[in-house]
């Protein structure tokens, strides 16, 4: 057998270098990219590996260890996870600070590569710089915080350890049901450490998407219930877009009429002016939409956890209804008491399809969803339209940014109130143009992701919608987008506080309390005014402070001519929020209080509970 001698880091680089994925019949690197902030703990290891594949692999330098994690997250959704990338930190907080970004791909199932540098597993110079002791277990370091939001983890303690670690965590990097994230913890010294690898293991590898059909079994009893209901609902999840399945998903139901609600994660499954696709469901959902799930006899959920916000934390779908769960995961396809059908939603629809020959929803529902579809669209017409004050809704923002995108430009959103107007107000015929992460609901995702974003896709201009809190808490790589040549357009809504939570503390019954900056406590002279356009212009990129809508849509005109990051600036009304659609979100509120207006709040919640009940 044939070998080469590499260090431990060496083979890694060069193992990620040998894989490969076939897109649209063209083989393309399975890894983009690999993003480093680089310290004691994996500048000569891993840096000096990465510095030989440098023309293979690109390595991008960052300004945050979280925000370059964000970006490689936001890249790899973009491409329905077909392509993914690396990223590594020192040992200590250069790691921990990917913490955040690990457990946002966990939620999210995204995968990601993480290669944080680590303590020396010889322990020779112990303890050294930035390292955590732990009194009862010298075996822990920092790293051992990735453990609960990685999807496989692996300390290398041992040069050969690679040749059955990294084929397991391609297997979960690349695997529909368990894809997310991975972690390689890497001992600086062991990173260093030559072995004579046999030189097979290097060899090119050329990853296929793995597809389940679903059980015969299954698959005849799903369409039987489907054959009892009258009034069906179809709910599209994430997974319509990750299975590559939306033509069959369009072509399912078309064919039968059904009405379609699109998940935070679903959205663009349909076009945003489909026949059948009654808008967003949920907690911050289209009106049209929750009405039907309030009446459905059967909801059809396709690629979905039905998480608490899709499914308005099990209190508004009609508790008579039976669900079906479509979803190549049997941990996610039982919940809500569904009946499972475990499959690929690309394999399994057409089946779906095929099995309901001289079967139709009744013509009444079908009628009731279009014209509550038309409604619904006309309330979002008003929503968005411009009432011409110098302190606009973030709903009237909304509406600026999407008639300034073309078809193919994208949204990109996280965090705050803003993730619920788009979802409800957004319009995109563009099946990747909406790119909202609402799993983690990370602040401090927007301007990273939207750098990710536009690497997956620099044909598209990339619109990052953002509030002030979010865009004081993660913004430097707006300097690693100038720096990178990566341009995307933000918009950042300052309504001077944490607007949407200050609105929720309200609804709970409290008062204006540390959410809004007049709310909280601050030197005598208040907190300061932010010029976010000056600070982005520090950044290197071009920026404005705009007044109002109308001077935002010729600033966005700008923004899109401009060949660099441009940053747009407004203040907007924080307390305003579209009042059309949505329905009830538990967040449990105090039992006792001396506050009546909490007492009040209590009581509303508790008749909300009472409905959850009968979902459970």
């Amino acid at each position: 057998m044939s070998t080469v001698r590499l260090t431990m880091a060496q083979a890694v680089i060069r193992y990620l270098t040998a894989q490969k994925v076939e897109i649209d019949g063209e083989l393309k690197p399975m890894f983009a990219g690999c993003w480093a902030i680089f310290g004691h703990g994996n500048v000569a290891g891993l840096g000096e590996a990465l510095y030989q594949v440098r023309d293979q692999l690109p390595t991008w330098r960052a300004h945050n260890e979280q925000g370059m994690s964000h970006a490689a997250i936001a890249y790899a959704k973009t491409l329905d996870r077909r392509q993914m990338m690396a990223c590594t930190a020192s040992a200590g907080p250069g790691s921990t600070n990917m913490v955040t970004a690990a457990a946002l791909a966990h939620v999210n199932r995204l995968p990601v590569l993480f290669l944080p540098g680590d303590t020396f597993a010889t322990r020779m110079p112990d303890p050294v710089l930035q390292q955590i002791e732990n009194f009862h277990d010298h075996t822990l370091t920092s790293n051992d915080c990735f453990r609960p939001v990685s999807r496989f983890f692996d300390r290398i303690t041992r040069p050969e350890q690679l040749l059955t670690s990294l084929p397991q965590a391609m297997r979960v990097l690349t695997d529909p049901i368990e894809c997310g994230p991975v972690t390689l913890a890497m001992p600086q010294d062991v990173q260093t450490m030559a072995f004579d690898f046999p030189e097979h293991f290097f060899n090119e590898q050329t990853h296929y998407p793995r597809r389940q059909a679903a059980d015969r079994g299954e698959l005849a009893r799903a369409i039987e219930l489907i054959k009892t209901a009258s009034k069906p609902l179809v709910v599209a999840g994430g997974g319509v877009h990750y299975a590559q399945a939306r033509d069959a998903f369009d072509a399912f139901v078309s064919k039968y009429q059904l009405p379609v609600g699109e998940t935070q994660a679903g959205k663009g499954a349909l076009p945003w002016d489909h026949e059948q696709n009654m808008g967003t469901i949920g907690v911050t959902g289209a009106a049209s939409t929750n009405a039907l799930a309030a009446d459905a006899d059967l909801i059809i959920a396709v690629g979905t956890r039905l998480g608490d916000f899709a499914s308005g934390s099990r209190a508004m779908i009609n508790p008579e209804a039976r669900i079906l769960c479509l979803n190549v995961a049997s941990f996610d396809a039982i919940k809500h008491r569904s009946q499972p059908l475990v499959g690929d939603a690309l394999l399994t629809l057409p089946e779906l399809e095929n099995g309901l020959t001289n079967w139709q929803p009744e013509s009444a529902w079908v009628e009731r969803a279009d014209e509550l579809r038309r409604q619904w669209h006309r309330s979002v017409d008003v929503a968005t339209t411009d009432r011409g004050t110098d302190l606009p809704t973030d709903a009237e923002v909304v509406g600026a940014v999407n008639r300034a995108a073309s078809e193919r430009d994208i949204v990109v959103c996280a965090a705050g109130g803003l993730p619920g107007e788009l979802q409800k107000l957004w319009r995109t015929r563009y099946a990747r143009g909406y790119h909202v992460e609402y799993g983690y609901s990370c602040m401090g995702y927007e301007l990273a992701g939207g750098l990710g974003v536009k690497m997956a896709k620099p044909d598209s201009e990339v619109f990052v919608m953002v509030g002030d809190g979010s865009y004081l808490m993660l913004n430097s790589e707006i300097a690693t987008s100038v720096m990178l040549g990566h341009k995307i357009i933000a918009v950042v809504l300052d309504n001077r506080g944490y607007g949407c939570i200050h609105r929720l503390q309200q609804a709970c019954g409290g008062p204006g309390f540390n959410n809004m900056l007049e709310d909280c406590l601050t030197a005598e002279d208040g907190a300061p005014k932010t010029d976010f356009a000056a600070h982005a212009a520090a950044l290197g990129a071009k920026s404005e402070k705009v007044g109002n809508i109308g001077e935002l849509e010729a600033a966005l005109e700008r923004a899109k001519a401009s060949p660099i990051s441009y940053v747009i600036t407004l203040d907007t009304d924080g307390q305003a929020g579209t009042e059309e659609g949505g329905s009830w979100w538990d967040v449990a509120v105090a039992e006792v209080s001396a506050r009546s207006e909490v007492e009040e709040a209590r009581a509303r919640y508790d008749k909300h509970k009472a409905r959850q009940w009968k979902n459970l």
